[in-house]
């Protein structure tokens, strides 16, 4: 694994929050905590912008990409609504997530929760090359479940 330096800023409200962290030696995301002044309760179908407490300066050429836990999206429903979100290396405002509850309960999400997990990546700019005709595949321009049927 190749490792990236990030600037990271604590934010008042999330002082008191460890930075994120990769919870074992082959983790590929780093876990993002709620920096809350008070719970937050989310309802059935409801959803909400959570505060980090944190912002970060990526470097030239990565992202960071904010996605759901597992164990609250299996056990709860709770996921983030614009998976994977992405941070571009230019923005320099605070990590919020947006959560959305899909279950059946309310869902109380309180300071220091792990609500989501980060992930930093190379990012790869496309250069189009517009032509007439694309070249032919296998697959060609089947689509929305076409490769099981064969």
């Amino acid at each position: 694994m190749t490792a990236v330096s990030v600037s990271v800023q604590r934010l008042a409200h999330g002082a008191d929050l460890p930075l994120p962290a990769y919870e074992t030696a082959h983790a590929a995301g780093l876990d993002l905590a709620a920096a809350l002044a008070a719970p937050l309760a989310l309802a059935p179908g409801a959803r909400a912008l959570v505060p980090t407490g944190l912002a970060i300066a990526l470097p030239e050429g990565f992202e960071a990409q904010i996605r759901p836990r597992s164990g609250l999206a299996a056990k709860q429903g709770i996921t983030v609504l614009n998976s994977p979100g992405t941070i571009d290396a230019d923005y320099r405002g605070e990590i919020k997530v947006i959560l959305i509850n899909h279950g059946s309960e309310t869902f109380t999400v309180s300071h220091g929760m792990r609500i989501a997990q980060m992930v930093v990546a190379p990012v790869v700019r496309a250069v189009w090359d517009e032509c007439a005709a694309l070249p032919d595949s296998a697959r060609g321009a089947g689509g929305f479940g076409s490769t099981g049927l064969k």
